[in-house]
């Protein structure tokens, strides 16, 4: 099975073509650019390039995986509305799943591990997970908030971790080969993808003018 893995949940715009074979995900291209100010000028050029490389067509394509977030609103959406562009064209499956567990797949061994990537403003979005499971979040908080107790190593934004006084693994944002092993059950068994859903876990910065028009009423 050939996988198309997209995520733009982080400052990394990521795509790859992945084979997904009995369990085993074999990266066969990855195009990862960091620049959260360029998500939608290249990823889609990020994906064809992808496939070139390998003398694949998009039509040679099985399925989907893309990263859902948590996220920026902004750099989320191109990610998620790109893949569903592809699965539409394509008419086949398109899977979401939480970015933090596209980081988490590539550590299964780490007994206690925290996932965390930067919610601007501050603030960290993070996950936890035991052996591999994710037992608690997503969610955000300020750094000073998290709880880490019981937790053996931290992976994601390595200037967040840092902020951590235990070991940091070394993967900084969701591989393509990670999405696929976070979705690696439903791609096997061929389930029918559950609706996309974005997790901002916040309210976006942008407001309508309703909005806007609202607040300022509260405050007068």
């Amino acid at each position: 099975m050939l996988v198309l893995a997209v995520d733009t949940s982080t400052p990394a715009v990521t795509a790859g073509v992945v084979r997904l074979t009995d369990g085993a995900a074999e990266t066969l291209s990855v195009r990862v650019v960091v620049d959260a100010r360029l998500h939608a000028e290249i990823l889609t050029p990020n994906i064809l390039e992808c496939l070139a490389e390998r003398d694949l067509a998009p039509t040679d394509l099985d399925a989907v995986v893309v990263g859902c977030g948590p996220g920026p609103f902004t750099g989320l959406r191109v990610g998620m509305a790109t893949a569903a562009a592809f699965g539409d064209a394509l008419g086949i499956p398109v899977h979401g799943v939480c970015s933090l567990d596209a980081i988490a797949a590539e550590i299964e061994d780490e007994p206690a591990l925290v996932v965390i990537t930067d919610a601007r403003r501050r603030e960290i979005y993070w996950a936890r997970y035991e052996n591999g499971i994710r037992v608690a979040g997503p969610d955000v908080c300020a750094p000073t908030i998290l709880d880490i107790t019981g937790a053996t190593a931290a992976a994601g934004s390595a200037s967040h971790t840092a902020l951590f006084d235990i070991p940091s693994r070394a993967v900084e944002s969701p591989s393509p080969r990670g999405l696929i092993l976070a979705a690696r059950e439903e791609l096997t068994v061929g389930a029918i993808p559950a609706p996309l859903v974005p997790l901002y876990l916040r309210r976006p910065d942008a407001k309508t003018l309703d909005e806007r028009a609202a607040e300022k009423r509260a405050r007068s």
